[in-house]
């Protein structure tokens, strides 16, 4: 089986913490379809969270002397910030691919990863 990463990069974190109740249960319907979707054709999830809010994220860096710098809040280099992520398992990257496609329902964006030297070469 090879491990993929399904990662939910969130263009605005407070669309979340604005959320009513009943929305943020339609999120969960929709990624509890995709985890019945993923296990129709063979893949699980095996493991997965929602993440705090980047103004609570520490971002290490390299310092020009070699040491390590660091910065709180949402400082990474990108206008997306990382809201939450699934590991997966499959052989079959086209389905899961195809159940993935219910995430953007409730995500404004799905980024599907294999994780390098995940093939299970047994």
């Amino acid at each position: 089986m090879t491990d993929y990463m399904i990662l939910f990069p969130a263009d605005r974190e407070d669309d979340w913490d604005l959320a009513t109740v009943a929305e943020r249960q339609e999120v969960y319907a929709t990624d509890e379809e995709f985890v019945r979707l993923l296990g129709e054709r063979g893949g699980r999830v095996t493991g997965g969270a929602e993440l705090a809010s980047a103004s609570r994220a520490h971002v290490l860096r390299r310092s020009a002397g070699g040491g390590a710098v660091v910065t709180d809040g949402p400082f990474a280099e990108s206008v997306e910030q990382l809201s939450g992520f699934y590991l997966v398992s499959t052989d079959d990257e086209a389905g899961l691919l195809e159940a993935a496609q219910v995430l953007v329902r409730s995500h404004p964006a799905v980024e599907v990863r294999p994780v390098v030297g995940s093939e299970d070469d047994s």
